[in-house]
Parts: C-alpha cells; sequence; structure tokens
C-alpha cells in the first residue's frame, strides 16, 4: 500500500508530506483547494507526463515520492524480472523529479530507472480510477480482459495461444509457397542464375588473399631476384670471393689446428660449425628465389588480374567477402531446392496446418466453455452489485459471440470469442453495448461493481477513486461509500469525494485547504480528528454557513457508519 507521500513545488502545493494507512480514507476540501494536485502528484508517479508548467512558480524543480510497504507477490514478481528489488525492510521508494528545462528523473530505492520501468513498476502499486476512466467500459476489448481474469483461465489461455502460434506460423509457410506462379518462375529463373554465376567463377575461400600476396611478389620480382643473389652470395656461395660460409670454414680449420691451445676449443669449434650451418641455410633459402620459374611476369599478372577482378564482380553482388559469397550460394540452392520441392512440402504442411487447426479448435472450444460458464457467475454477481448501488431495475448480460476472424477464420490470438458487456439499466429497455450508455453516473457505478467483483482477484494494494459520486443521490453515494469501504478490507482504498455521505462512511479523512501564506497561496493537507470530521462533514452538506444542526446531522451521519 501506498504508506506516504511527498510533494514539493507542485502547483499550490510547496511542501507537503501525507502519512496514508489501511483501509478508506476520503480526502475532501473547497473547490480549487488543490485535491487534484494530490492526484496529479500520484499520476506523477505512475509514469504520467511531467509537464514544467506545474512546476511551483519561482521554483527551479517539482519532487513527489511515495514510500510503499506490503507489495504484494505480483508487485514483487514485477520487481525481480526487472532486476530491482525492494529495501531491506521490504520497502520500495519511488521518486520523480521535474525540472523547469521540461526533463524528468524517476528513482527507485536511490537507484535512476527509465520512466518506462518506473510505469511497469507503478502499475501493480497503485490503480487510479478518474472521470474519464469509465471510458475504457466503451471498449469491448477489455471486457475479453476482465471476463479471462474472472474466470482465472489462464492456463487455458496460455495453452491456446501457443498451439495459435504455432498454426498461425504453419499458414505464413502454406502462404509463401503458394504465392503465385508467375512470381514463383521469377524467383526460381534469379536463384538458377545467382548459382550459376557463382558456380562459374568458383571462387575458393582465401583465394583472394592469396593471389593478392602472388601479383605483389611478381610487381616486385627484378627487386627480390637482385637481393637474394646479395643474400645467396654474401652467405652461401660467391663465385668471385669467399663466402660467410667459406670465411667461417677456414675459421673451423684454424681452430682445430691450435685446438691444444685454445680456450674452450670444442665449444668454439661447434660454435662456429653451427654458425656455417645456419648462415647457409639462409643463403640457400635466398637461392631458391633465384630458381624460380621467371614466367613472362606480364603474363602471370594478367591472369591474376582477370582473376581477382571477377572474384570482385561477385563480392558487388553477393557478399564482402568469399566466405560471404558461398554462404550466399548455399542459401540460394536451399531455398531453390524448398520451391522446387514445394508441392511435395506443401502437401506435407497442410496435413500438418489440419492437425493443428483441429487442436487449435478444441483448446478453443475449451476456453469458450469456461468462459460461458464465468460468464454466468459473473451476470449474477455485477447485478446483484448494480441493484445494491442503487440501479434496482439493472438486466447485465455477457455476450459471448464467435469471432468473425480474418479470412474467415474464427482463431484469434486470444480465442475464438467476441466478447462484449450488455446493460439495461432501466426497466423494459433492451439489453444495450456499454457505449449506448449515456449516463456517466451509470457507467461510473458499474466500474464501481467491476471494481467490487475484481476484489477477490489479484489487484494492486492502492486503489485510488477521483470524484467518483459527481451527480449520485445521498443514498446511491451512501451506498457508493459503503462499497468503497468493502473494497478496502481487500487494499488500500482512498477517494476525493464532495458527498458527506461517502466521508461519513470513511476510516479517515484528510482535509486538503488552501491558504495564504507570506503573500502566497498554498495548500495544505490536515488529517482530521473526530471533531473535524464533524465540522468538515457539515460543510459539505451546506457550504459556509455550518449550523447546529449541520453539525449534528454530520455527527449523527459519522456514527452511523463508523458503529
Amino acid at each position: 500500500m501506498l504508506s506516504s507521500l511527498h510533494i514539493e513545488n507542485l502547483a499550490v502545493i510547496r511542501s507537503a508530506d501525507i502519512d496514508f494507512e489501511s483501509g478508506f480514507t476520503v480526502m475532501t476540501g473547497e473547490t480549487g483547494a488543490g485535491k487534484s494536485m494530490i492526484i496529479g502528484a500520484i499520476n506523477l508517479l505512475l509514469g504520467e507526463k511531467a509537464s514544467k508548467d506545474a512546476i511551483r512558480s519561482g521554483e527551479e524543480k517539482a519532487v513527489v515520492s511515495g514510500l510503499f510497504r506490503g507489495l504484494s507477490g505480483e508487485a514483487l514478481k514485477t520487481l525481480n524480472d526487472l532486476g530491482l528489488s525492494p529495501d531491506e525492510d521490504g520497502n520500495l521508494l519511488l521518486q520523480r523529479t521535474v525540472s523547469t528545462d521540461g526533463r524528468s528523473q524517476s528513482r527507485l530505492n536511490g537507484r535512476t530507472i527509465p520512466l518506462s520501468m518506473q510505469k511497469e513498476v507503478a502499475a501493480k502499486l497503485v490503480n487510479i480510477h478518474g472521470q474519464h476512466d469509465t471510458q475504457t467500459l466503451m471498449n469491448p476489448a477489455t471486457h475479453l480482459a476482465f471476463l479471462d481474469s474472472y474466470a482465472d483461465d489462464g492456463e487455458a489461455l496460455a495453452g491456446y495461444e501457443k498451439l495459435w502460434e504455432s498454426w498461425t506460423g504453419l499458414k505464413k509457410k502454406i502462404g509463401e509457397l503458394t504465392k503465385n506462379d508467375l512470381e514463383k518462375e521469377r524467383t526460381i529463373e534469379l536463384l538458377k542464375y545467382q548459382i550459376a554465376d557463382i558456380d562459374s567463377v568458383k571462387p575458393v575461400e582465401g583465394e583472394d588473399d592469396e593471389l593478392t600476396a602472388k601479383k605483389k611478389k611478381i610487381m616486385n620480382g627484378e627487386k627480390i631476384r637482385k637481393q637474394a643473389s646479395v643474400i645467396y652470395r654474401a652467405l652461401y656461395e660467391n663465385e668471385k670471393g669467399l663466402s660467410a660460409s667459406d670465411l667461417i670454414g677456414k675459421a673451423v680449420s684454424a681452430a682445430e689446428a691450435i685446438s691444444d691451445y685454445l680456450p674452450d676449443a670444442a665449444g668454439t669449434i661447434e660454435k662456429l660449425r653451427e654458425y656455417r650451418f645456419e648462415l647457409s641455410e639462409i643463403g640457400q633459402s635466398a637461392g631458391v628465389l633465384l630458381d624460380e620459374d621467371e614466367e613472362d611476369a606480364d603474363t602471370a599478372l594478367d591472369k591474376i588480374e582477370s582473376r581477382l577482378n571477377d572474384i570482385s564482380k561477385l563480392k558487388r553482388k553477393y557478399g564482402a567477402t568469399v566466405t560471404a559469397i558461398l554462404e550466399y550460394r548455399d542459401r540460394a540452392k536451399k531455398e531453390l531446392n524448398e520451391i522446387e520441392l514445394s508441392e511435395e512440402t506443401l502437401e506435407e504442411l497442410n496435413a500438418e496446418l489440419a492437425a493443428e487447426e483441429k487442436r487449435l479448435s478444441a483448446a478453443a472450444d475449451r476456453l469458450t466453455a469456461i468462459r460461458r460458464e464465468a460468464a454466468a457467475s459473473l451476470e449474477k454477481q455485477m447485478t446483484e452489485e448494480l441493484v445494491f448501488l442503487e440501479m434496482g431495475k439493472v438486466r447485465f448480460s455477457v455476450s459471448i459471440l464467435p469471432a468473425g476472424g480474418e479470412n474467415g477464420t474464427r482463431f484469434r490470438k486470444n480465442g475464438a470469442d467476441e466478447v462484449e458487456f450488455l446493460i439495461s439499466a432501466n426497466a423494459g429497455e433492451p439489453l444495450r453495448p456499454m457505449s449506448k450508455i449515456a449516463s456517466g453516473g451509470e457507467l461510473s457505478r458499474i466500474m464501481l461493481a467491476i471494481k467490487s467483483v475484481e476484489a477477490g482477484t489479484a489487484q494492486p494494494a492502492s486503489m485510488i477513486f477521483d470524484a467518483r459520486d459527481t451527480g449520485a443521490s445521498e443514498q446511491t453515494a451512501q451506498k457508493i461509500g459503503v462499497k468503497l469501504r468493502l473494497l478496502a478490507e481487500h487494499g488500500q482504498v482512498l477517494c476525493v469525494t464532495h458527498s458527506a455521505q461517502i466521508a461519513a462512511v470513511a476510516h479517515r479523512q484528510d482535509l486538503i485547504r488552501k491558504g495564504e501564506i507570506g503573500g502566497r497561496t498554498e495548500t495544505e493537507v490536515i488529517p482530521l480528528d473526530r471533531e473535524g470530521r464533524i465540522r468538515e462533514i457539515a460543510r459539505i452538506m451546506g457550504g459556509a454557513q455550518i449550523t447546529e444542526k449541520l453539525l449534528s446531522t454530520a455527527e449523527e451521519l459519522l456514527s452511523e457508519y463508523n458503529r
């Protein structure tokens, strides 16, 4: 639940700290006192778009912080999935800062998080129902989601969705194989051309690098032979004089002749022989370059250039490397084989699709049966709730019809049903869709009834209702208040209200009051004791003139609903 709320520099609120409790809390006050700012602050925590115009005049930023305790299992799971966690006491501090430059920053337990992440977390903590919230009732798509939640058919729905994904995948494959014959022929011709184009060159992986190296060697052939000749004559064999190998050979003979007098003669002679051997090897390896076939350089270069040019053309069309070209060729061959074998493959896929559609149909029928059974129970429960909320002649019905899907199929991702809530608010009137109901008050009560039915299912711990009593009679307002108090048994309920009856039913009441401090308007939030509640309820009933009779009536209301 929402344990405390800190608001700083938001519109007319300079600084406010509000402590909340479990149960049913109402917030009352004169029109324009700033009650909407409390809801606006909570909306900022929920990730609503921030406006720099909401910042108190003369300030650089507005800050809203909310401390949440007793997190639900669903909230904890969402945190875990996002790599987040509550503090060591199991609490969660959400904070939103809005600056005059239009930027905002979100924090969770002091850690900066993306706004999208804050929205996802906050949705599991708080649920706000305002004057415009009833518009969701106009969309039949929300009716199906609510019925599934009420039916608790998650396992059946997940099983159906898995089959649906497999079924749609098969339909896509079949569609690709059954594309028009002209397009198929064009694809076959293109693939054959591309394969033949690559095969005509027969590129070998790494060949382009080898050819480039060979080209470089040929272009530097004269320089290579000249320098190789220098190495060969200097180290191994020189017709005009002695090579290094020859000179070391003489040194070995000389060392052997004075071995009796030369310190460590054996070691010295061995080293000289090793040096002579290594130098001879180097000289001979250079000599190999002199013995290579001196094919006409221009002819050799022409062959290499021609080959590299052929490979380069393939690179421009099929890939930046020979490896990529060969991979492209393999893919083209595979696609060609699939098309040429498409008739046989198509027959197999159609058989597989028929079997999968049979399983999908059975799963859809099972889901429909679960929904129909739940709908009968929901109709009874919703009618009871609405009758309690002073809609005595109401009839509530859940319409479940076969879906008319694309291409004539009845299967959709969420089943094979079209679900819509129908209602008749007055005796003698036919059942009609929610979108045909004109009364906003009726829509508000229907939404409250839905929330009452939902109370037994997973809901955010804190539910906030904004001016839901607008236009309601005293008796209806009393019933709304009782229903909100009952909802609070399943979690925390906060309500902004202008109704004395609703205010009297609440466990706790906060006064939102606007005044002038230091020449500026400020809003403050004051928790009311019993006497304060009596005076505020009397004000709501009678306005500025609070008489003893109003105070007595207010005390009676408070005593009646809080016995």
